[in-house]
């Protein structure tokens, strides 16, 4: 549960991006290896969860240091949900969620969050789509109410859909079709996940988001958008029995629907060898390399193996201590960006991803040959206590001090409990992290580093075209 890779996971994924060097700037407790695993804190130590009557989830984690809320609320359905040939309807809906209901038409939902200075913004990801509004505390119960409002009394007709219908095709042209990087994460995408829904774009591919109608959108709305397959998530300054009376008002008066329920996802056949993908393109102005692994989630490996993977992550490329940036940025004069990341959140299994960019005058094999050589010396001579200690004590601080942030905190619980985990396991991530052995990560990278279970990625610039100069 990487916390950096983990909140700036649904921008990536809706994006279509495979690679991201933003990690958040923590800074380390003042701990020596030798207490490392002494007075290890909990995350949202004084976070409650009950349940209403008609299925709803509520976490609510108390935070009184400012007069101010994040109201968040997720809905267990995402893009690896959709219907096959109907990619792009998780997405689309959330647009769809803002065009208006009949009590609040078209816009007045956002305006009137905007009049009480508030902020608000939703996300989809293969896995769940979140709504959230940050707001003084006074305003809690107005985003209940107008959050609730919209979850039973959306307004859904041909002069509503077709319109946004071409904004997501507009979308998909300007974050996608015209972002190499982005096709590249696509493909990369696409071929890591031969039959899983993962493989397919959060966004949608073209011809298919063309075909999404009405008719698919209130089916989807009728399916997933009810309170039994949603959690509420509230953080600020606001008591669990505040919350509690407020939600039942709004949120509680919503029918359950019995029909709320996941099809069955396909897994992944074994893979027999290691596949690559290249996109060229003219616009490509350094190339570049990923190569995902395909490897478990939280939700879906061993006790312990998402937590060494975690730390692998963090060792292999977590930052300018890392083993990529000593060996090929800093000492190697191979790259000028290098670095990994994990996304243990998921519901099925997830990728381990690698990356990096070649310094003028290097190619991109070369840079793959000098990457596989640090992942080489892992899987055989394993990673040394002091590299051990301090991912451990990077991640644990990383994670604490997200507790800065309300909406960090909020996004934190709600993803987990999206994919798969309770409150408890998220209060007592820290302390597992702490109880990873060298013997785990050696064993971590040795089983799932391994390249026939990966895909490599090349972005490289299309040579234009030479003008023939000549008569014709």
């Amino acid at each position: 549960m990487k916390f950096s890779a983990l909140l700036i996971a649904p921008l990536l994924i809706a994006l279509g991006v495979g690679m991201t060097t933003a990690l958040a700037q923590t800074k380390p407790p003042a701990k020596s290896s030798d207490d490392a695993t002494q007075d290890i804190p909990r995350l949202a130590p004084n976070a409650e969860q009950f349940t209403l009557e008609n299925g709803l989830e509520v976490v609510v984690i108390t935070d009184r240091r400012a007069p101010v809320v994040t109201h968040m609320l997720w809905y267990r359905v995402g893009s690896a949900d959709e219907t096959a040939g109907q990619s792009g309807i998780a997405h689309f809906f959330e647009h769809l969620m803002f065009k208006g209901t009949t009590n609040y038409p078209n816009g007045e939902f956002s305006n009137i969050v905007s009049s009480i200075g508030g902020e608000e913004n939703a996300f989809t990801t293969p896995d769940y789509t979140g709504y959230y509004q940050r707001v003084a505390k006074e305003n809690l119960g107005r985003m209940m109410e107008l959050e609730a409002d919209r979850m039973s009394n959306l307004v859904l007709t041909d002069e509503v859909v077709a319109p946004e219908r071409d904004v997501v095709l507009e979308e998909r042209r300007s974050r996608i079709e015209n972002n190499p990087g982005a096709l590249l994460g696509e493909a990369l995408s696409a071929t890591l996940y031969r039959n899983h829904p993962y493989g397919r774009p959060v966004i949608g591919w073209e011809h298919e988001i063309k075909a999404l109608n009405r008719k698919t959108a209130l089916d989807f709305y009728k399916r997933y958008y009810t309170p039994n397959n949603a959690v509420l998530v509230v953080a600020g300054d606001v008591s669990a029995d505040e919350v509690r009376k407020l939600a039942e008002k709004t949120y509680g008066v919503i029918p359950a629907r019995p029909e709320a329920v996941r099809a069955p996802r396909p897994a992944e056949p074994p893979s027999v060898g290691p596949r690559t993908v290249t996109v060229r393109d003219e616009k490509v102005r350094e190339p570049s390399l990923q190569r995902a692994y395909l490897v478990p989630s939280a939700a879906t490996g061993e006790p312990g193996e998402a937590d060494a993977l975690d730390i692998l992550s963090d060792i292999l490329g977590g930052g300018t201590t890392s083993r990529f940036y000593d060996r090929l940025v800093r000492g190697g004069d191979v790259a000028t960006q290098a670095g990994a990341y994990y996304r243990s959140g998921s519901i099925d299994d997830t990728r381990f991803v690698i990356y990096g960019v070649p310094k003028p005058g290097k190619s991109l094999r070369e840079l793959e040959a000098a990457m596989e050589a640090v992942i080489a010396d892992i899987r055989e001579n394993g990673v040394s206590e002091e590299e051990l200690n301090r991912a451990k004590r990077s991640i644990v601080a990383q994670a604490i001090y997200s507790q800065d942030s309300q909406q960090a905190m909020a996004r934190i619980v709600g993803s987990a409990l999206m994919t798969g985990q309770t409150l408890e396991e998220v209060q007592t991530w820290p302390e597992r992290i702490q109880g990873i052995t060298l013997e785990a990560v050696q064993e971590a990278a040795k089983k799932y580093l391994d390249i026939d279970r990966s895909v490599t990625g090349y972005l490289e610039r299309k040579a234009e075209p030479a003008s023939s100069g000549g008569k014709s």
